[in-house]
């Protein structure tokens, strides 16, 4: 009997030992391996340059959004194919004289790289290139973004990805095309004001990706789940809204909820909050108060996050909901247990909690600390360094590491207090992505290259 108990103790220990080891070396999707940007590593680096602790650093033909997904040896990155030289002027346009009450156009002078969309797959080992396929040839510039801003998601069998476009590729390990297919061919055009930029979810051999649209289409938004192993389509609900103008858009990414032994998908974006049967799509509870002054321009860029019971919700900066799980139907005013209206919130970059303390960082670099479970304020807002922050946030072995768009991390301390760590520069170069953790080692992909810091 007590050879059985040991037996089966260790059988336990080695279980647990398993996940752990996996939850620490691989960062699967958007947000790692619990969808909320916190990773098990430990003794990540503090400190770093170009150098100083670079273990490698690989090439990148463009800049992208796209976070570098990793499984194993195996990391996954989007990019666009290298710039195509442009053409000489021969003559010369006069400039375009803007009527009165015209509004200045706001497009990015910026080159969208070139006009593929490429997935390499990189040796985590030692930055080597291992294969590149080409997705997509019509990659464009919309405003901040290109169309490789969505992350790749992977089983350690397959990979997954949805370009800016709708193509839809899934990939064995050694770059063998599976299948594809493309979403608005099937369900029409993108209708996003700045192009579209939700990456997918994968959950038990299904392939969840939303299309929350408005600003440029009259076709209803949509959620879709693909057979992740052949591409078919297993169910397509829509998602009604009456948000107005430019604040049907939605640039966050599907979360999964497991409340009372069921799952649920979240879905944020529109002006509500839903929740979603994930073998049917049919809603289950719908939030309003994103957006309840119904302003024209509220889309919904962070990805909300799931901890300890509660579903947090960013919107364009304000207010920022807190609602407890469960319900059915209009939980709008039910199920409400605080909101944020003050300073500090963020408009791009996706929060952090932990189920004690809530973080987030605005799109300015002021990371702000509140109790996870009053929605009060415990520390912020506070300054990092200098420059815009679109990247969203990680929380690694007690430090949150805050990445702007001129490749600069500030670390700081989690916790009930604000101390500034360390602050540490790169390249210099335009810099999107998140940070990807795997092991002790920190991944970064600037404009130019992706890095390797232990």
């Amino acid at each position: 009997m007590k050879r059985q108990i040991v037996y089966y103790a260790l059988i336990i220990i080695l279980f647990v030992g398993t996940g752990f080891a996996q939850s620490q070396e691989n960062w699967p999707q958007w947000r790692g391996p619990h969808q909320n940007g916190i990773s098990d590593a430990v003794n990540l680096p503090l400190k770093w340059s170009l150098t100083e602790n670079i273990k490698w650093k690989t090439p990148l033909p463009s800049w992208s959004a796209g976070t570098p997904i990793i499984w194993g040896d195996r990391i996954f990155i989007t990019s666009p194919s290298k710039a195509e030289p442009k053409p000489k002027k021969s003559v010369e346009k006069p400039p375009v004289q803007q009527k009165q009450g015209q509004r200045r156009s706001r497009r990015s002078s910026r080159d969208p790289g070139g006009s593929k969309v490429l997935l390499f797959c990189i040796s985590k080992q030692n930055g080597k290139i291992l294969w590149e396929r080409e997705l997509d040839s019509e990659n464009k510039l919309h405003r901040k973004q290109n169309d490789s801003s969505c992350s790749p998601v992977t089983d350690g069998k397959n990979v997954w990805v949805v370009t800016g476009n709708g193509v839809v590729t899934a990939l064995d390990m050694d770059g063998k095309q599976i299948w594809q297919r493309n979403l608005q061919e099937s369900y029409g055009p993108f209708g996003h004001n700045w192009g579209y930029a939700s990456s997918p979810l994968l959950h038990k051999g299904s392939l969840i990706i939303e299309v929350l649209h408005g600003m440029r289409t009259d076709d209803p938004s949509y959620i879709v789940s693909l057979n992740a192993q052949n591409g078919k389509v297993q169910w397509r609900q829509e998602r009604p809204t009456d948000a107005i103008s430019e604040s049907p858009d939605a640039y966050t990414t599907p979360v999964l909820l497991e409340y009372e032994g069921k799952t649920q998908i979240v879905i944020s974006g529109g002006d509500y909050v839903t929740g979603h049967d994930p073998k049917t799509g049919k809603e289950i509870w719908r939030a309003a108060g994103l957006n309840p002054l119904k302003r024209r321009n509220y889309r919904v860029v962070p990805t909300p996050i799931i901890a300890d019971g509660l579903i947090y919700a960013p919107t364009r900066r304000k207010p920022l909901l807190a609602l407890r799980a469960g319900g059915t139907g209009d939980i709008t005013t039910s199920h409400l247990v605080w909101k944020w209206e003050g300073s500090g919130a963020p408009d791009v970059p996706s929060p952090l909690c932990d189920g004690k303390y809530f973080y987030m960082v605005d799109d300015r670099g002021l990371v702000t600390c509140l109790d996870a479970k009053k929605g009060t304020l415990i520390w912020g807002p506070e300054k990092t360094a200098e420059g815009i922050v679109s990247a969203s946030p990680i929380l690694a072995g007690g430090k949150i590491y805050i990445l702007n768009e001129k490749a600069v991390t500030t670390v700081v301390t989690a916790g009930p207090e604000f101390k500034i760590l360390a602050t540490n520069e790169l390249d210099g170069t335009y810099t999107l992505a998140s940070h990807s953790v795997s092991g002790s080692q920190i991944f970064i992909r600037t404009a130019t290259h992706l890095y390797c810091i232990k």
